[in-house]
């Protein structure tokens, strides 16, 4: 049985993609010879910003572009961030129903909470890993493994939800079931490529999935 759910944040319960790319855009433009596009960024989504930035800039030292990236994502942040169809209802109810949840991200503490309060969102997390609380990033299963010993959670029990291979990965590397979602903007193909347990296609199926009880 399901008892504690795990969630990346961006593309996963908060649709970011607009603003994450249009971020990029702009704390890259005149950076690079030519224009980033969609189909370059988007396998690269999940990672680290300074990983990315590097990157997509071939440069060492990105500190200006980090900085540049980060004051457009936050004032462009509700304009371009949306939600995700039953995203509310489904953690609303998987709470009434006693599942401990939180978040471990890729992004910094600020910026996660701004996007789970955008939603109303935070008051059902529990817990939220991000960045600056950890040393690795996933696919390290450091952040999973901090949100687990916060929540006392049993690895038998606990499901890691993502739209990267880097969440799907992570979830492996801690021993726990991972879930990739099929809203996902790298595509339901590319994820299966990394054998989730389960491949979510939409996110009221978790509903189901916790109120199972193992056979094994």
């Amino acid at each position: 049985m399901i008892k504690t759910i795990l969630f990346d944040l961006d593309g996963t319960i908060i649709n970011t993609n607009e603003l994450i790319m249009a971020s990029f855009i702009h704390a890259l433009e005149g950076r690079t010879k030519e224009a980033m596009t969609r189909e370059q960024m988007i396998p690269y989504f999940g990672e680290p910003l300074v990983d990315q930035i590097k990157r997509f800039s071939g440069l060492d030292q990105v500190d200006d572009l980090v900085e540049k990236y980060r004051h457009y994502n936050v004032t462009r942040h509700d304009d371009l961030t949306t939600e995700f169809p039953y995203v509310k209802e489904v953690i609303a109810q998987l709470y009434e129903d006693g599942i401990r949840m939180g978040v471990v991200t890729t992004k910094m503490k600020d910026t996660a909470y701004k996007g789970l309060e955008l939603f109303d969102l935070d008051p059902y997390m529990q817990v939220v890993v991000a960045l600056n609380d950890v040393k690795a990033a996933k696919p390290d299963p450091e952040g999973i493994l901090l949100a687990m010993r916060e929540l006392g959670a049993d690895p038998q029990s606990t499901l890691m939800v993502g739209d990267s291979q880097y969440d799907i990965m992570a979830a492996q590397n801690a021993g726990i079931r991972a879930a990739g979602v099929a809203w996902s903007i790298k595509g339901r193909e590319f994820l299966s490529q990394f054998n989730p347990d389960y491949m979510l296609n939409d996110i009221r199926e978790l509903l189901d999935l916790a109120a199972k009880r193992d056979r094994s």
